[in-house]
C-alpha cells in the first residue's frame, strides 16, 4: 500500500490532548503521521497479525471505492511506481477493470524493480503494462497517481518531472494515491514538481504534508481511509503533532456555569492605539463574544470617546496621556491582557508590552505588539513567560524569529520553525495563515484545517487575537485557548461563507459555541 514509502515518516491515535514531546500516548484519530511513522507501523503490522499483502489489497479497495463513488466509469490510465504505492495501483487497476470500467496501467521505471507485496499486486493484473510517459495519457478519463507515494524528500529527476507536467497538462481528473507524486507528506513541501490532485486518498491517518501548504492546496479533496491497520502496530508511535479538533482541548472548555458570576469567568483587558480604532473594538468584541465575564478597552485620551461611543457590552477607560499601565494593571482581576491590534508602532508601545509581559498574566501580543520589536526582538523574547500567546502572520514571524542566519525559526518548514519559535520564546506560537501552526514551548504542536479562503481580510486576525485573550480570562490555559480559539474563529467563517467581513465575525461566534456544544454534547 502507498503508506509504506520507500523513504518514511509518522501516524497516531493519542489522548484528549496533544502529548509533550517524548510522552507515550494513545493513537488519536486526529494525530498526523509521518511517513517514517506509517513505513514502522507497515513493518510491525505482520506481526499483529495483518500482512502487507492484505493492507495492501485493503487500500487499494479504498481507493477504487472512492473513484466509483466519484465518477462514473471512464477510460483511466493508472500510473504505478516500482514500490509500494505502484503495488497500491495495480490493485486499483484491477478492481476497476472488474467493474466495468476500461482501464491501462503504465509503469514508470522497469518491471523487476517491483518486490515482494507490489511484484504480487502485479502480477495479479493480467492486462498489459505499457510504460509510463507522457504518451500514455492520451485517451485518459481519470488518472490515477500511484508513482512514488509520501516519502520523497529530494525533487524528481528529468523523466519523471517530465511525467508529472503531463498529468497536470493531461486535462483530466486526477486521484491520487496516499499523496500526490512530488510532495513530502513529512512536511508539505515540494522539491520540484508536484501533481495536482482533484482527490487524495491516504491511509490508517493523515500526514502533515496533507495539511501543510502547498501540499493542502495540492492533495484536492482528501480521504482518510480505515484499511484495517491492527492497533499493536501503531501502539509504539509517539505523534509530533495533531490535526485541531476539539477532542484535542473540549475538556477544559470554560463553559458557563451555573453558579457562576461574571467575575468568575474573567476580565480581559485589551490595550489599544490611537489609529486603526476597528482593530481594538474587533477584538474586544470577540472576547466578550467567546466567554471573558468582562472586557475592558484601555485607549489614548484622544480616542476615548469615539471608543465609548462605539462600544456598548465594553467598557472603554482611558489611559493617562504618557500611556503608562500601571493604573490600568492595578486590578487583579483583570487576568488576561491583550495587546496590538490598532496599537500602532512608535517607539512607545515597547514599553506599554514590556509592562504587560512584567504584570505575569495571560497575555496575548499580536500584529504591533510584535513589530514594534523588529529591530530589537530580544528584548521582548527574553520577556516572555510561559502565559503569553504570540499571534503572528509569516511576516512578523520573520521580523522576531529570523534577523539573522542562525536565529530560531529560520529553517525549516512551517510545523518546525513554529515549534523553534515556541522553544525560543517560551510561550505558545500561533503561526497564522491557511495553514495556521500553534506551537507550545513543550513540544506539542497543532495544525489548523478548517479555516476557510474567506479568513484572508482585514481584521480576522484582531478578532482571533481577542478570542484567545477571551478564552484565557475564562480560564484557559495558553495552548489550548489557542488551538480552540483558531478552531472556532475557522468554524464561524465558514457559517458565514462568501462575503465575510471581518466585523461578522464576533457575531458568529455564538452559533460556532452552540456547534461546538452540540459537537462535544456540552
Amino acid at each position: 500500500m502507498s503508506a509504506r514509502p520507500s523513504v518514511p515518516e509518522p501516524s497516531g491515535r493519542a489522548g484528549d490532548t496533544p502529548p509533550r514531546a517524548g510522552a507515550p500516548a494513545r493513537l488519536s484519530p486526529h494525530a498526523l503521521l509521518s511517513p517514517a511513522q506509517m513505513a514502522a507501523a507497515d513493518r510491525a503490522a505482520p506481526a499483529a497479525g495483518v500482512s502487507g499483502a492484505r493492507l495492501m489489497a485493503a487500500a487499494g479497495a479504498a481507493v477504487a471505492r472512492e473513484i466509483r463513488a466519484r465518477w462514473t466509469p471512464t477510460p483511466v490510465v493508472v500510473l504505478c511506481g516500482p514500490g509500494n504505492n505502484g503495488g497500491d495501483g495495480f490493485v486499483v487497476a484491477r478492481l476497476l477493470r472488474d467493474a466495468g470500467w476500461p482501464v491501462r496501467v503504465a509503469l514508470w521505471g522497469g518491471r523487476d524493480a517491483l518486490r515482494a507485496d507490489a511484484a504480487r499486486a502485479a502480477d495479479a493484473w493480467s492486462g498489459p503494462v505499457e510504460p509510463a510517459g507522457s504518451g500514455c495519457l492520451a485517451g485518459a478519463g481519470l488518472i490515477v497517481d500511484a508513482l512514488l507515494g509520501a516519502g520523497l524528500s529530494r525533487a524528481p529527476d528529468e523523466t519523471l518531472r517530465a511525467l508529472i507536467h503531463a498529468v497536470n497538462e493531461a486535462g483530466a481528473p486526477v486521484c491520487a494515491i496516499d499523496v500526490p507524486t512530488g510532495l513530502d507528506g513529512a512536511d508539505g513541501r515540494c522539491p520540484g514538481a508536484a501533481v495536482q490532485a482533484d482527490l487524495t486518498v491516504t491511509f490508517c491517518r493523515r500526514k502533515p504534508g496533507h495539511l501543510l501548504l502547498p501540499g493542502r492546496a495540492l492533495c484536492g479533496a482528501l480521504v482518510c481511509a480505515d484499511i484495517g491497520m491492527p492497533a499493536a502496530a501503531l501502539e509504539r508511535l509517539v505523534p509530533e503533532v495533531h490535526a485541531n479538533h476539539p477532542d484535542l482541548w473540549s475538556d477544559v472548555f470554560p463553559w458557563p456555569r451555573a453558579d457562576g458570576h461574571k467575575y468568575r469567568r474573567g476580565h480581559a483587558l485589551v490595550v489599544g492605539g490611537d489609529r486603526m480604532l476597528g482593530a481594538s473594538r474587533l477584538a474586544c468584541l470577540a472576547a466578550a463574544r467567546i466567554g471573558a465575564g468582562l472586557v475592558t478597552l484601555a485607549t489614548p485620551p484622544a480616542a476615548w470617546a469615539i471608543q465609548a461611543g462605539a462600544l456598548t457590552s465594553v467598557m472603554v477607560e482611558a489611559l493617562p496621556p504618557d500611556g503608562a499601565l500601571d493604573q490600568t494593571l492595578a486590578d487583579p482581576r483583570r487576568n488576561a491582557l491583550l495587546i496590538g491590534p490598532g496599537l500602532g508602532r512608535a517607539p512607545g508601545g515597547r514599553g506599554q508590552v514590556l509592562a504587560l509581559l512584567a504584570a505575569g498574566r495571560a497575555c496575548v501580543l499580536d500584529a504591533d505588539a510584535l513589530s514594534v520589536f523588529a529591530d530589537r526582538p530580544a528584548a521582548l523574547l527574553d520577556a516572555l513567560h510561559g502565559r503569553c500567546v504570540l499571534t503572528p502572520h509569516e511576516g512578523e514571524f520573520a521580523r522576531l524569529f529570523n534577523p539573522g542566519p542562525d536565529a530560531a525559526g529560520t529553517a525549516g518548514d512551517k510545523r518546525h520553525r513554529a515549534c523553534a519559535a515556541a522553544r525560543r520564546g517560551g510561550a505558545v506560537v500561533v503561526l497564522k495563515g491557511a495553514d495556521t501552526v500553534i506551537a507550545a514551548p513543550d513540544g506539542r504542536c497543532v495544525i489548523n484545517d478548517n479555516a476557510p479562503a474567506t479568513l484572508a481580510t482585514a481584521g480576522s486576525g484582531d478578532v482571533l487575537a481577542g478570542g484567545i485573550a477571551g478564552l484565557l480570562a475564562a480560564g484557559m490555559p495558553p495552548f489550548e485557548a489557542a488551538c480552540a480559539a483558531v478552531w472556532l474563529h475557522g468554524l464561524a467563517a465558514g457559517r458565514l461563507g462568501p462575503g465575510l467581513l471581518a466585523e461578522d465575525l464576533p457575531g458568529a461566534l455564538p452559533g460556532a459555541l452552540a456547534a461546538l456544544a452540540g459537537l462535544t454534547g456540552t
